[in-house]
């Protein structure tokens, strides 16, 4: 039976991960965390030209590799006007919608690099001023960011260095529960990162043997279509992205296994890749779901769609509420971690 997994352990560095802002365009800060929490484990890695991480461990077979995913990119913003009462309206980054984020505290990052705070907000928010404050539409032109600084109209934003695409992440608001919940935003998908990172130092520190040179990717645009549709090796045979299982109405996934996607909205994933993920699973007793996810697109879609010559697959933790308020159990994130250990010493799927 596959053993491997501490999922109190990973819980810790997936809220370290969450608290690092790393909205998509703006990465940089995740990125070097993730070079760092690797750096003594002397691994080979290094930067593509979009900014993300590639780690590569040799395996026993040379001629034919593996890839695994998980991005750090999260949904944000950036500042689309700076207003005449010194407020800001936002442009969003990945898709969510409006009414997940009202109330919100963000920050906002200058250009040079200096950090303000505030508040998102409807304009018409007070009940005692705005008669329709609870009718009017969460939208663009109705959500605003309130500044913590002393700031009475636009002159006064741009004196403090604030401009037009400037970005504005969310706080996460992580919580680790004693029911064995995280609860934060932005686990999609630092939860699976996180499982990524932790498995990797695993492998290198305990000298497990690999039957093929396996590459890893810590993808940095994946929210806006793109983070892992490059830097494929030809040896590549199989890519297996980890990102989150949706819950919802008609969906079996849940908080508690792991998600095997069967179907999203790129179309299916490589049906003998997914019956071998099962196959894993049972032979070691790891709790799964199978599912499909309507609305949903992955680093595997966007590799197949980039025209790449793989098997690609999906497998990730159980997240209630995506791209809003998300939550998962410590049983799906070890089931997960127990699914690609077991993954990642397998046999590649007959062609």
């Amino acid at each position: 039976m596959n053993t491997y997994g501490n999922a109190k352990e990973t819980m810790e560095l997936i809220k370290q991960l969450v608290s690092i802002p790393s909205p998509s365009g703006n990465t940089k800060k995740v990125i070097d965390f993730c070079e760092q929490y690797l750096k003594d484990s002397n691994v080979e890695m290094y930067r593509n030209r979009k900014g993300g991480l590639i780690i590569t461990l040799p395996g026993k077979n040379t001629k034919q590799h593996r890839m695994l995913t998980a991005h750090v990119d999260t949904l944000g913003a950036m500042v689309k006007e700076v207003k005449a009462n010194g407020r800001l309206k936002l442009t969003m980054i990945g898709g969510f919608r409006w009414n997940s984020v009202e109330g919100e505290y963000c920050k906002i990052e200058t250009s040079s690099g200096k950090v303000y705070t505030g508040t998102i907000l409807m304009h018409q928010q007070s009940v005692h001023v705005y008669k329709d404050a609870g009718k009017a539409e969460r939208n663009e032109e109705n959500i605003e960011v309130r500044i913590d600084e002393k700031v009475l109209n636009e002159q006064d934003v741009r004196a403090l260095g604030i401009e037009e695409g400037d970005f504005v992440s969310f706080e996460p608001r992580v919580e680790i529960t004693e029911s064995g919940y995280i609860k934060s935003r932005h686990l999609d998908d630092k939860a699976s990162a996180a499982i990524l990172l932790r498995l990797i130092k695993f492998i290198k520190e305990n000298n497990v043997e690999l039957p093929y040179t396996t590459h890893f990717l810590i993808s940095n645009n994946e929210e806006i279509g793109y983070g892992g549709n490059s830097n494929i090796t030809p040896e590549t045979v199989e890519y297996l992205a980890v990102d989150m299982g949706a819950l919802g109405d008609g969906q079996s996934s849940d908080e508690y296994t792991v998600s095997i996607c069967a179907k999203d909205s790129s179309g299916p994933y490589h049906y003998g890749l997914r019956k071998h993920l099962v196959n894993l699973a049972k032979e070691n007793n790891i709790e799964y779901k199978v599912d499909i996810y309507p609305f949903y697109g992955s680093d595997a879609s966007a590799a197949i769609r980039a025209g790449f010559d793989i098997v690609h697959g999906l497998v990730g933790p159980g997240i209630e509420s995506s791209h809003a308020f998300e939550r998962t159990h410590e049983s799906s994130i070890r089931n997960t971690e127990q699914l690609l250990f077991a993954y990642v010493k397998s046999d590649i799927v007959p062609q």
